[in-house]
């Protein structure tokens, strides 16, 4: 019912070209992990060095979702969507010539650009024409579509990639990234944010009026913490996989496809629940919680391999050999999709009240990435460094530990917020 639900927001015009938005983007953004695993194996890197593939696209991200949030609020934001997918596909080109580890870094920094301009814009946008009883689920359904096409990037990218190389796979890439960029211009209405006057969006006193809110600026400081610990799972998972394992790059697809499915079948239904029953802080203290218990499961892989048993798959006149470690990968993959089902739709809905209670959706959403930006630029170098100094095991147990102290944290401020009078994921006048 939920997923059937999701589907039906499709017959409306300007939901089905953004659900395109997020098909692209998250697409692309799978596929390219699985590259970076097979680029650091290529390449020999460390882990200093793979952790500054991450910080790479992070660091430009960082400089940009402020002026970008302000934009959105004031402009035209189908201009800033057109730009973001044409930006993508220069990306696919400079990635398929790369030939050294700085080449990547800085693919990887144009790369940050364009997924700001598809992220922040095609959010804030979903945020904006949903109707007000129906958000969360407009939201929700919005990262579920997300989801699907970032299962399809580890299963059509990792294919592609495995049997083919990296030229075809991002030809593949390029073509689903026009295919969006068509859907927009013609079905998305002009302008469909820019209600905010320039002089009130996105200047300093607007961030300082949003931060003033107790929940929000609780959900800052949470995400800056927790994103420190999630960003590293997702940057070494694959490199790990592949690295430390041998697994090829169709079956690192695989382990991702289980964390994607896991949030793509739930995470519409999850939207739903935080409509009818309110207390979306609790939500997204259960999903990082369970983040954390999965981010700690996966040093497990190395336990695995060995003891049990491989097994063999033959598809399409080819096989792949699994043993232990892709088994262990993927169940705590496919648990971290579980935790994310239930934490993103909470976030993102607290996210837009609280902004919708200072007129500046697009500057909440703003705030939102920033704080996991500060996060995504630290959390790989200092994880990586962590794992060339001791073992890639202990690693992934410091991003655990930076996921238990975020949600800790956020547990304690959120109750705080809540006793302000202001219910979490209300409004107020």
């Amino acid at each position: 019912m939920a997923l059937g639900n999701s589907v039906r927001l499709l017959r409306d015009a300007e939901f089905a070209s953004l659900a395109g938005t997020a098909f692209a983007r998250s697409q692309a953004y799978s596929t390219i992990l699985i590259a970076l695993a097979l680029y650091a194996d290529l390449f020999g890197t460390t882990g200093f060095v793979e952790g500054l593939f991450g910080t790479a696209f992070a660091v430009v991200q960082l400089v940009v979702v402020l002026p970008l949030g302000r934009a959105v609020d004031t402009g035209n934001a189908k201009r800033y969507l057109l730009a973001g997918f044409l930006v993508n596909v220069a990306v696919f080109v400079g990635f398929a010539f790369v030939s050294s580890p700085v080449h990547v870094i800085l693919v990887r920094m144009v790369q940050g650009l364009g997924a700001s301009l598809l992220w922040i814009t095609g959010t804030t946008v979903i945020g904006e024409i949903s109707p007000d009883d129906d958000q969360g689920l407009w939201l929700g359904s919005y990262n579920q579509f997300a989801s699907v096409s970032s299962l399809a990037g580890d299963l059509l990218g990792g294919y592609l990639l495995y049997a083919y190389g990296f030229t075809e796979a991002y030809a593949v890439l390029s073509l689903f990234t026009l295919g969006a960029f068509l859907l927009v211009w013609r079905f998305l209405r002009d302008n469909p944010g820019g209600r905010t006057d320039p002089a009130e969006a996105g200047g300093v006193e607007t961030f300082r009026s949003l931060l003033a809110l107790p929940m929000l600026r609780s959900l800052v400081v949470f995400r800056f913490t927790f994103s420190v610990g999630k960003m590293a799972v997702i940057i070494f998972l694959p490199i790990y996989a592949r690295t430390a394992f041998g697994i090829s790059a169709f079956a690192i697809g695989w382990i991702m496809a289980g964390g994607k499915a896991t949030k793509a079948v739930t995470q519409g239904f999850v939207g739903g629940l935080t409509d009818r029953y309110g207390r979306r802080h609790g939500f997204v203290a259960l999903g990082a919680l369970l983040y954390g218990v999965g981010t700690a499961a996966v040093p497990l892989a190395a336990y695995f391999e060995g003891t049990v048993t491989p097994v063999t798959v033959s598809y399409l006149g080819d096989s792949q050999t699994l043993g232990g470690a892709f088994f262990a990968l993927f169940g705590a993959y496919s648990l971290l999709g579980v935790a994310d089902s239930i934490r993103l739709p909470a976030s993102m809905s607290l996210f837009v009240d609280e902004g919708e209670r200072r007129d500046s959706v697009a500057s909440a959403m703003s705030l939102r990435s920033i704080s996991w930006k500060v996060g995504q630029v630290v959390g790989p170098v200092i994880v990586g460094t962590t794992m060339d100094f001791t073992t890639t095991e202990t690693g992934f147990l410091l991003a655990a530990g930076f996921i238990a102290f975020a949600t800790t944290l956020f547990v304690l401020q959120a109750r705080r917020a809540a006793a302000t009078g202001v219910p979490a994921g209300r409004t107020a006048d």
